[in-house]
């Protein structure tokens, strides 16, 4: 299936969020990208397929969401360098400056992070949604310092316009002592 979009639903009851996922994958044709708890104590089902059948999910996850509704979004034309991030922690070959974005929401820090990806040559290395987080969630990414530069602007205007930015850093020149704690 190739992925144009990615939906994303937060739930604040675990029970909930799994009756949902299933549904919304059951009615389109879309993949679960990952659909687990966070902390603290939420549930997040992110899908992905093309643009009307994610529209098609999400919707279905918004309305059986009901009063456990927390968050929902929609991204067309999603950033394929996404994917790994979320699913797991990616280690470039070759760590540049390092780029950090840390927002309140987990949903919009994966609008956040598609931007980052977009704005510039960086890579990622992990998206973090919640765990361990107390339900915040964080970005980091690697490039050349003025990509690291342009891409957390990026990042930060979409935060800051949904009013979720905790925090973004920029490290230029990393330690070889940091690189391994990244993973």
């Amino acid at each position: 299936m190739m992925s144009k979009a990615v939906g994303i639903v937060e739930f604040v009851s675990v029970a909930r969020g799994i009756y949902a996922a299933d549904q919304m994958v059951k009615v389109a044709d879309v993949e679960i990208v990952t659909a687990t708890s966070t902390c603290p104590g939420k549930y997040m089902a992110i899908v992905h397929g093309d643009v009307a059948a994610v529209k098609n999910s999400v919707s279905v996850g918004e309305r059986l969401a009901d009063e456990y509704f927390v968050d929902s979004m929609i991204i067309p034309n999603v950033s394929p360098a996404l994917f790994p991030a979320i699913t797991g922690a990616v280690m470039p070959e070759k760590i540049e400056a390092i780029g950090i974005m840390e927002s309140f929401s987990q949903a919009s820090m994966i609008l956040a992070a598609d931007a980052i990806l977009k704005a510039a040559k960086v890579e990622a290395i992990e998206l973090r949604l919640g765990n361990g987080l107390g339900g915040k969630a964080f970005f980091t990414f690697t490039g050349a310092v003025g990509a690291v530069e342009a891409s957390i602007k990026a990042g930060t205007a979409v935060a800051e316009e949904r009013g979720i930015l905790v925090n973004a850093e920029i490290i230029p020149s990393p330690s070889k002592h940091l690189i391994p704690t990244l993973l």
